[in-house]
Parts: structure tokens; C-alpha cells; sequence
């Protein structure tokens, strides 16, 4: 009786160690087009929630006719101890009114994730207000993580993916004309749509 449970015993194991791991999601890549050049970004499924409501406006158009309206460099923040560099970008300002409800913040102590070189990141006041806006980290942002020293709450924001083509694209929109940290003129995004 003991042997036959042991062989049953090391059957269920053997069957166990064979079964195949659940496949991690594919990420999603996007197309960024916009007056300066195309940019490629892909959207990491570490942070579901937040690439599930980037994908709400991109499939609903909201992006098509929006802008990359702020620039942050180490020149222009004059009043901030902890130094940033980013480009921001919005919604199309005639859609606005249907934006969806603010998401809970995925912290990137939780994710994972954290702002590098190309990261993208959703926009905040305070956490769980995060809508539509988007920014992307020119350069390695750590003081944007959880427990950066950016905002007072130490919560830091909800990175979501990288860059995986246009940088360059990206320095152009940071280097272009601009009063304090708003581009004089806005950068056009033409369109934000899925990659196959």
C-alpha cells in the first residue's frame, strides 16, 4: 500500500513539473505620430491596469489631434529642489469632456517597473487622479519612482512602458521653442494607434 502511494505520489509530482507555465501577456506596441516624427513605444502587461486605460484612449481616437504641450528641462524648473526631464502630452482638447474616471496608481514598488531612459508614465495630481495625460523620461528619472523625492506624497507615478524607437524624436519635441515649461507651439499628435 505504502509503494503504491508513493508511485502515485511521484506521478503527481512528475505531472506537476511537466505542466507548462502560464504564458506571461505580450506586450502591446504603439505608433506615436506627431508633427516632429514617429515614435515607438511599447506598453509593459507589469502594469495591467494602466496600459488597460492608455489602450481605452488610444482605441477610442482621444490621442488623434492631441498634444505635446509641456517640456521640463534643467533650466526651466527653477522653483523645484529635485530636477526632472520630461515631455507631456495630452488628449485631444475638443474630447476632454469624455475622458474616462481616474485609475487606482500601480506604484512601481509593485510593478517593478521604474522611469528610465524612454520610460512612459501617466500624468498625476494626487495618486489614484491619473486620466489621460502621458509623459516620457528624457534620461534615467528615479526621484519619479515610489519614494522619489518629486512629489511631497513620496508615491511616485505609474510607469508603463519604453520607448523602443524615436528618442530622437522625443529630444526634438524637449528642445522645441518654449515659455517656461509650455511648448510655444504645442507639438501635434497626428494619431496613437495600435502596431500589428
Amino acid at each position: 500500500m505504502m509503494r503504491l502511494l508513493f508511485a502515485l505520489l511521484c506521478g503527481l509530482v512528475a505531472v506537476a513539473a511537466c505542466a507548462e507555465e502560464p504564458k506571461a501577456a505580450k506586450p502591446v506596441r504603439v505608433l506615436i505620430q506627431t508633427d516632429k516624427g514617429d515614435i515607438e513605444v511599447e506598453l509593459d502587461p507589469k502594469a495591467p491596469d494602466t496600459v488597460a486605460n492608455f489602450l481605452k484612449y488610444v482605441d477610442g481616437k482621444f490621442y488623434d489631434g492631441g498634444k505635446f504641450h509641456r517640456t521640463v528641462t534643467p533650466d526651466n524648473q527653477p522653483d523645484s529642489k529635485i530636477k526632472i526631464e520630461v515631455v507631456q502630452a495630452g488628449i485631444n482638447p475638443d474630447k476632454m469632456k469624455d475622458e474616462f474616471k481616474p485609475i487606482k496608481l500601480e506604484r512601481t514598488k509593485d510593478t517593478k517597473l521604474a522611469h528610465k531612459d524612454g520610460t512612459i508614465s501617466m500624468a498625476r495630481d494626487g495618486p489614484d487622479t491619473a486620466t489621460s495625460g502621458f509623459f516620457i523620461c528624457i534620461g534615467a528619472q528615479p526621484e519619479l519612482d515610489f519614494g522619489g523625492k518629486r512629489n511631497p506624497d513620496g508615491q511616485g507615478f505609474a510607469a508603463f512602458g519604453k520607448v523602443t524607437k524615436g528618442m530622437d524624436v522625443l529630444k526634438k519635441i524637449q528642445a522645441a521653442p518654449s515659455e517656461t515649461q509650455a511648448l510655444k507651439p504645442a507639438i501635434a499628435i497626428k494619431k496613437i494607434a495600435r502596431l500589428p
